[in-house]
């Protein structure tokens, strides 16, 4: 169990660049470094996390550790993964913008932001390679990439998924292999009754409270949010209503985006602001709350997505949504990983010279980071 923590809280420190390079750190460490499972158990992974609300790469995580070490492993792989982002959060509320607004901070973060375009281009093509083999394949991937890149939004990414899962259906389902051909579907109730019970019961005591008001909140933003951080603003804006100003609420969002980790640790910093009293209580309550839906909704359906993926019908939608998912990290490479890191001929020298040390020198991942951070502040300097 601590192993799993170890590992996961190391990456939580270095994993910069935001869910789509989350995904890229998560496959280099587990798949490629540790083979924990192969390319097609985590892109089933990867795949899930789309469909559900929540923070999709925490969920990735989650799942990651629940393989590997049940239920205290997904929770060891959640804190691990986390914390460095909360202690960070936590911090920068303290210090509000004497830390943020400084050059030295903004060069240092897109410098991280230069190695996201390394880290998801790498996933992306490692991906490629493994699940667009076919025309059919081929064409999903570039179909979800351009459907993405014209039309952002969650309604579409939920679309070219659904689109992708029924033509894998249809034409994919004999590249599969049935391995539970008897299994009978047995849903895991409790964590979905849990979760439902909680979305309808909070709102009923949330009055009781300012603890309980607060945790209701943030559960209830939590439980509705497709498409990761970014989505979880304007849910979290209109929710809190007047109840934070508008600078601080702008302030915690930018160092989020900052920070190593997940972007759901924007609740950190709200919930540290909105209960002065006890701030560190109300960081924790609001990080929590954010985050248990999507874990909830996970452990309600994995176990059965492992074995649904295993039958033919359900194995060649898998084929397509892995496709379509391919085409997902296509399109969030560019928008917005590239388009938010590079901004110079420095900038693209500097993401190539990246490539080069990634996948020709093997350079390990801490290295990396200390390079670009280095870079971004030197170029800065310039």
């Amino acid at each position: 169990m601590f192993a799993i923590f170890k590992t996961f809280f190391l990456l939580g420190w270095i994993s910069f660049g935001g869910p789509a390079a989350h995904i890229g750190y998560f496959r280099q460490t587990f798949v490629e470094k540790l083979k924990w499972l192969d390319d097609a158990d985590y892109a089933q992974l990867v795949a899930l996390s789309q469909f559900l609300p929540g923070p999709g790469s925490s969920q990735v995580g989650f799942a990651l550790g629940y393989k590997r070490g049940g239920l205290g492993g997904a929770c060891a792989a959640f804190v691990g993964f986390t914390l460095p982002s909360v202690i960070i959060m936590v911090l920068l509320a303290l210090m509000a913008s004497h830390v943020t607004d400084t050059d030295v901070f903004q060069n240092l973060v897109h410098g991280l932001k230069l190695l996201a375009v390394v880290v998801v281009a790498d996933a992306a093509w490692g991906m490629y390679k493994n699940f667009c083999k076919s025309t059919l394949t081929v064409s999903l991937c570039l179909i979800t990439a351009i459907a993405l890149l014209l039309l952002p939004g969650i309604m579409t990414q939920m679309g070219v998924l659904i689109v992708a899962a029924l033509v894998g259906m249809l034409f994919l389902k004999g590249n599969s292999q049935t391995t539970h051909p008897g299994s009978p579907f047995k849903a895991n109730w409790l964590p979905l009754a849990i979760f439902v019970g909680l979305f309808i019961g909070l709102p009923f005591v949330a009055h009781l409270t300012p603890s309980v008001a607060l945790f209701n909140d943030f559960y209830q933003a939590g439980s509705l949010v497709f498409g990761g951080g970014h989505v979880v603003l304007p849910l979290l804006q209109n929710i809190l209503g007047d109840g934070l100003s508008q600078d601080a609420f702008l302030t915690g969002y930018a160092a989020a985006q900052a920070v190593p980790g997940p972007m759901f640790t924007f609740a950190t910093y709200l919930g540290y602001a909105l209960m002065p009293a006890n701030p560190i209580t109300g960081a924790l309550l609001a990080t929590l709350a954010v985050f248990l839906p999507g874990f909830l909704l996970l452990l309600g359906v994995l176990k059965n997505w492992q074995l649904l993926s295993s039958r033919p019908a359900i194995a060649g939608a898998l084929s397509g949504v892995n496709a379509a998912v391919v085409g997902l990290l296509v399109a969030a490479l560019y928008q917005p990983v590239f388009t938010s890191a590079v901004q110079s001929t420095q900038d693209i020298a500097l993401v190539l010279v990246g490539f080069y040390l990634l996948k020709q020198l093997k350079l390990h991942i801490v290295w990396l980071v200390i390079t670009f951070m280095l870079a971004g502040v030197t170029m800065g300097l310039v």
